[in-house]
């Protein structure tokens, strides 16, 4: 019996996940504001046969920029780049739902897809915080709840626009000095909560159909969206007991909702700090810990609990009297219930707390040689509780370049990790289907 394939994408998270990468030596704080940094990741991406690379994104400059690199480049336009200079990775990026028009993302993925042969993906967020919300002209973000329902028509309306073509619409027919039959592009007539649209999107469906979607949630409605429209799910999980539980609901919802198990793909997020040997691994991790700028770990902490910097005291434990239950947080809830969660499990006190948050990003971090790194990623997908992962490494690009030169060999000993690409859409990456064309609607999405 052949075992279960790994999927795998890399995160390119400006100088790496941790919050002093930018600092370990020989890094170069600034690549991340050059186009170079991120074409070469995603070509070493390609070498080891990744199924994508993966831009995260946040639109506004968050406090603690003296303290470290931020994603301040807009992500699909670096990905139309890296597009041109690679030939089969697949290239997801972030664009929030709650800040932006169903028309405009639906034609941006859309011509991504169609210059990259069927390549991309749309990682929907709803974008907490009130620094992005003023961006836009609000004093403060939306409630949770509203943010959610927002996304949910939004979704359904790019996707309208993208089944505004029928396959084969774009025909090419010289003799003819035309492109397409206009009988076979249908308007979209959408009057929504949110939204309003009525026209076709002006670029025709790519090879793979659509853009794979791509979703993030560990909320009720954040479970609820991911399982309603997401095909890849992005999560955070520290323990194997959160994963599989996260996995079994996500997907439980999807089949409620008539959907196949096997076409919601679940990939934690999951951290690096590679080392030749245990002791080498346990240095490089000691070193990160310390080049994190405490003042960056301690207010990152406090926006995503909801309390004052001042309320926070280094060998104490969490001021609990000051934190709501998370289902009633505001904000990301998936960071807030990781905190929570890892601070009572262990009883940890706020110096311990930021250590196993890795100064603060709040993904599940593994340490150690290349043989034990790919048994923590064999191990998971083999118990069932995850498809592959989300690859952030500690430190880019080196961090990356130590993954694909040690670990990926061994994934493709044990028969995990694919040796050649076999397609060449994200889909065909994935094992998703290309989507059946629809006539143009969003019925039911709010």
């Amino acid at each position: 019996m052949s075992r279960r394939q790994v999927h795998l994408n890399v995160n390119i998270l400006n100088a790496g996940v941790f919050g002093g990468s930018w600092r370990f030596p020989g890094t170069d704080p600034v690549a991340s504001f050059g186009l170079d940094h991120y074409v070469r990741i995603a070509r070493r991406a390609e070498e080891a046969r990744f199924d994508a690379v993966f831009l995260a994104d946040g639109p506004a400059i968050r406090e603690d920029i003296r303290y470290r690199p931020f994603n301040s480049l807009e992500p699909s336009v670096i990905l139309a780049a890296v597009a041109a200079a690679t030939s089969r990775i697949g290239l997801i990026a972030t664009l929030s739902s709650s800040y932006n028009h169903p028309y405009d993302v639906a034609r941006r993925f859309a011509s991504l897809d169609l210059l990259s042969g069927g390549r991309s993906g749309w990682n929907v967020v709803t974008t907490a915080g009130a620094d992005a919300a003023r961006n836009f002209g609000f004093d403060e973000e939306p409630e949770h709840g509203a943010r959610y329902q927002r996304a949910a028509e939004f979704v359904a309306v790019v996707r309208a626009l993208w089944n505004s073509w029928e396959p084969g619409a774009l025909v090419g027919d010289k003799s003819a000095h035309r492109f397409a039959d206009p009988d076979k592009i249908h308007p979209v007539d959408h009057r929504g909560t949110h939204f309003r649209v009525a026209g076709p999107l002006n670029v025709p469906r790519s090879p793979q159909g659509e853009p794979v979607v791509v979703q993030a949630g560990a909320s009720s409605d954040g479970r609820g969206l991911a399982a309603r429209v997401g095909e890849v799910i992005f999560t955070a999980a520290q323990t194997e007991q959160e994963a599989g539980e996260y996995y079994r609901d996500v997907k439980s919802r999807a089949v409620a909702l008539g959907r196949r198990a096997e076409d919601v793909l679940i990939l934690p997020g999951l951290s690096t700090v590679l080392g030749s040997t245990e002791r080498e691994a346990a240095q490089r991790r000691e070193l990160l810990d310390e080049l994190v700028p405490p003042d960056y770990a301690l207010n990152r902490l406090a926006a995503q609990l909801g309390v004052d910097r001042e309320a926070l005291r280094l060998d104490a434990p969490l001021p609990w009297h000051l934190l709501p239950e998370p289902d009633r947080a505001g904000g990301s809830q998936t960071f807030y219930k990781i905190a929570l969660g890892l601070a009572r499990r262990d009883n940890l006190t706020v110096r311990q707390l930021l250590r196993e948050l890795g100064g603060g990003a709040g993904h599940r971090i593994v340490t150690g040689t290349p043989e034990q790194i790919a048994d923590a990623i064999v191990d998971w997908v083999d118990k069932g509780i995850a498809d592959g992962f989300n690859l952030m490494p500690d430190v880019l690009p080196d961090g990356f370049d130590d993954f694909v030169d040690g670990v990926v060999p061994i994934l493709r000993r044990r028969g995990v990790l694919r040796t050649e690409y076999e397609t060449t859409t994200l889909r065909g990456h994935l094992g998703l289907p290309v989507p059946g064309h629809t006539r143009p609607h969003a019925e039911g999405a709010a």
